[in-house]
């Protein structure tokens, strides 16, 4: 038996290719991964909650702005996306005190999350987002999800946060968004197209911060063991860990 291992989490380019042989594919998930996700993702909900960008953007016009700290519980934190590293990052999130509502396609239960599933609950779960973060994988079902209707749903002022794929957004509907205030902020480290051109709006957007796809990375020392187990698994006749459904997508 053979095997085709994709070194990260997201399969999509992978599966997207026309000369993948007719093997299992399996994608790399490891403690490490999680940890690192998580932590990229509560930076970016904190920032949002505390108001940084806005204490960033009055520092760099010279003035003293003071805006009132929340309670965590005050501010509803949406994920969209609440399987391995999405459910994970949910988890800690709650751990912090905020509000934390998560949505997937398939039901989910998570201690802290109040998850929800299916299409028919997508709309109830956006209204509430103060903070959305977007962490499902690119498949032909969630390729452009979050376009401008969607959009429209979330509560005015609302911040948004994408570690998932670009095209899981649309980016001329968010841009759209971000210029008319009707979202406030964004936190983006996915882009449809990657590295962000140059001259690109969201460049020079004082409410964006702009990361280089960097939220969760396989690294070598923890990723390796994984690898490893497989092949001895594959050796012995056994199932591996973490196959991808090519149906499905992930």
């Amino acid at each position: 038996m053979q095997l085709v291992i994709n070194l990260g989490a997201g399969v999509d380019t992978l599966l997207g290719r026309d000369d993948l042989p007719d093997l299992p594919v399996t994608r790399l998930f490891d403690p490490n991964m999680g940890r690192m996700m998580s932590s990229f993702v509560q930076m970016a909900v904190l920032r949002h909650a505390r108001d940084i960008p806005k204490f960033e953007q009055a520092q760099r016009r010279g003035q003293w702005r003071y805006i009132h700290p929340r309670d965590p519980t005050e501010t509803v934190v949406g994920v969209m996306g609440v399987g391995e590293l999405g459910g994970r990052a949910a988890s800690d999130l709650a751990r912090h005190g905020f509000r934390v509502l998560g949505w997937s396609r398939t039901p989910k239960r998570i201690d802290g999350v109040a998850c929800s599933a299916g299409d028919a609950a997508l709309e109830a779960f956006l209204r509430q987002c103060a903070i959305l973060v977007v962490m499902l994988p690119l498949t032909a079902a969630t390729a452009g999800l979050l376009d401008a209707r969607r959009l429209a749903m979330l509560p005015p002022g609302a911040a948004l946060v994408n570690v998932a794929r670009g095209p899981v957004v649309d980016e001329a509907a968010l841009l759209a968004a971000l210029r008319s205030g009707r979202i406030g902020e964004a936190t983006l480290d996915v882009f449809a197209t990657e590295p962000l051109p140059e001259g690109h709006p969201f460049w020079a957007m004082e409410q964006v911060l702009v990361t280089p796809h960097l939220a969760s990375i396989a690294l070598p020392g923890s990723a390796a063991a994984e690898i490893v187990e497989n092949i001895r698994r594959v050796r012995a006749g056994g199932a591996v860990l973490h196959r991808v459904d090519p149906g499905r997508g992930y």
